[in-house]
């Protein structure tokens, strides 16, 4: 390929089987993930945190992507405590009931502490923890990851409120039906706080780097580095921001329609494509059709 668009050697047979109606789509998982951003130090726009998946990884082995995951079942718990735009107007920007839209905020919240040891929450609805470091800090996130706590129990012990206010919704991606893992993911984009830093222990990732959303795209564009359409398209889109309030302050007019590709059938090729996104357009000759 000449770019690093992240492409599995099973795709192909999988969409055929999709096209002949052998293969029963799963349901997709709601999901969120957080493209976490910072001013770079040189004045020189932004800085987006990546990290890359580990090989071992079941979904997306080897891509680069951002802090993010699937929602805990119990990430719809009312007793979260809340700061920030109401739960009903979450739900209104993300197209969910109220409660899909606590879960998938919760989730992008948590995930974020999980995956990059950065916490979007605070004492009290106008500020937040200045440092996450420390081996109580690191046995919460070790207890999250577990699934001993659920998110609202480790806040309510903290004595922690989350600050939603702190997330800007950027984009909404399904994971292809042809897929085994299908994940309904919205994409946020949040400030690094002040005073506190990643961390690159993620259990799923083998390296971590902050980068330019240029210098990453350009790098995706030589074959460097691989990533799954969305990621590569949020790239894009950020690089139209000098800086991280800039960018948290466009989010209100992203478009949150949901982006789910399609494979059909064209002139002996299979044609794969995610609507809007014409970069990503795949030609798959069928056997006995068009290798053109």
């Amino acid at each position: 390929m000449a770019n690093g668009q992240w492409y599995p050697p099973e795709w192909p047979d999988r969409i055929r089987a999709l096209a002949d109606g052998t293969l029963t789509p799963t349901t997709p998982r709601r999901a969120a993930t957080v493209m976490l951003l910072r001013d770079a130090a040189d004045a020189g726009g932004i800085e987006v945190h990546m990290l890359r998946r580990r090989t071992s990884m079941a979904f997306a082995a080897g891509a680069y992507a951002y802090p993010g995951g699937g929602v805990d079942p119990r990430d719809d718990d009312r007793q979260v405590r809340w700061a920030g735009p109401s739960r009903r107007e979450w739900a209104l920007r993300l197209g969910v009931p109220e409660r899909d839209a606590q879960a998938i905020v919760c989730a992008a919240v948590r995930e974020t502490f999980e995956e990059a040891g950065v916490l979007l929450a605070g004492p009290t609805p106008d500020t937040v923890v200045d440092d996450t470091t420390g081996a109580d800090w690191t046995a919460d996130r070790q207890a999250l990851i577990d699934r001993d706590v659920s998110f609202a129990e480790f806040l309510q012990r903290r004595g922690l409120v989350l600050r939603s206010d702190l997330l800007g919704a950027w984009a909404r991606w399904i994971t292809p039906e042809f897929e085994p893992r299908r994940y309904d993911t919205w994409f946020f984009v949040a400030a690094l706080p002040p005073g506190q830093r990643t961390s690159d222990d993620s259990s799923e990732a083998d390296r971590t780097v902050w980068i330019g959303p240029q210098q990453a795209a350009a790098a995706y564009d030589r074959g460097e580095l691989s990533m799954m359409p969305p990621t590569i398209a949020t790239l894009r889109t950020l690089a139209a921001h000098g800086s991280a309030a800039g960018a948290l302050a466009g989010a209100a007019a992203c478009d949150l329609t949901p982006v789910l590709a399609r494979a059909r059938l064209e002139e002996g090729e299979l044609v794969l494509s995610w609507p809007g996104h014409d970069e990503f357009t795949k030609h798959i000759p069928t056997p006995g059709g068009s290798t053109s």
